[in-house]
């Protein structure tokens, strides 16, 4: 089955010119307070989509087990680095659109500044699903076509797009912001049910981020995240949904399939190998590379 195209960041130093290094204290503080206020207190086994370096990992304390998710090879190097080699994490380069996961594993999933790198969101989102046990609950930030910024820019014709229409737009490649409703409407179709939208990030401007404490800023930010329920004008949007509709829970030891042909993969380091249609996976650095690659 052909996929979309994939946002690699392999090689990439993200998080060290974005975060620690390009002024982002504002946006990992605001966005730490809105995970704080969607996550259960405790769980089982966390899937991590879109890791990256491990930015947010230690974020889910709560839970016994977190796998770590991302195409790049190299950032998940960087998050081992970061979190070391302890059993509680498991690292995995793998492609959204076939997660190399069972049905029905997961009781938790969080996907942040990741959603906005998808060519076919809904595609992402029931892979997403599908891994997720009944009643899982699952963490979505996506980026908002229709913030203040964007309307009063389309109202004074500083841009040509029009942030109250449905579809999605690619501002740059592989780079979309979404509209709300079009990715409720997603979730729903995902069987994922809204339970609570958080609207997160709304000082994210150059100038006030230079004039204003930080802690100010996060402050004045979380007294406004709750009105995400009422309406979305951030540039950010947090969405905590419920997977709703009746999944087959994992068996038992089962964790892996083949993402190429969907059979059980048996997990045997340092080589997975599908016994249906040969393919295998290498692990290297205690990582799996379960990416499909090209023959």
């Amino acid at each position: 089955m052909n996929t979309p195209p994939v946002c690699d960041y392999e090689g990439s130093d993200y998080q060290t010119s974005f975060w620690d290094q390009g002024g982002r204290a504002y946006e990992d503080g605001v966005e730490e307070v809105a995970l704080k206020r969607l996550l259960p207190r405790t769980g089982k086994l966390m899937l991590e989509l879109g890791a990256g370096a491990g930015r947010n990992t230690h974020r889910y304390q709560g839970f016994e087990q977190v796998v770590l998710l991302d195409y790049s090879f190299t950032q998940l190097q960087q998050a081992r680095q970061r979190l070391g080699g302890s059993e509680r994490y498991r690292y995995v380069a793998a492609d959204v659109y076939k997660l190399p996961f069972v049905e029905g594993l997961f009781d938790s999933a969080t996907m942040i500044r990741t959603l906005h790198h998808m060519a076919d969101a809904r595609l992402a989102l029931a892979q997403v699903r599908r891994v997720l046990q009944s009643r899982a609950m699952f963490i979505l930030e996506f980026a908002n076509k229709r913030n203040i910024k964007s309307i009063l820019r389309y109202t004074f014709k500083r841009q040509s797009w029009n942030p109250f229409s449905p579809e999605p737009i690619e501002f740059a490649a592989l780079n979309f912001d979404f509209h709300p409703a079009t990715v409720r409407t997603w979730l729903r179709l995902c069987q994922l049910s809204v339970e609570r939208q958080l609207a997160v990030s709304h000082f994210r401007i150059p100038l006030l981020k230079r004039i204003l404490p930080l802690r100010l800023m996060v402050w004045m930010d979380a007294l406004l995240q709750p009105t995400g329920n009422l309406w979305q004008l951030s540039p950010s949007v947090f969405v905590r949904n419920r997977a709703v509709g009746e999944t087959p829970s994992a068996p038992a030891g089962a964790f892996f399939q083949c993402p190429a042909c969907g059979a059980p993969l048996a997990d045997t380091p340092p080589e997975l190998v599908c016994e249906s249609c040969g393919r295998t996976y290498p692990v290297e650095d205690g990582i799996y590379d379960l990416r499909i690659k090209e023959e």
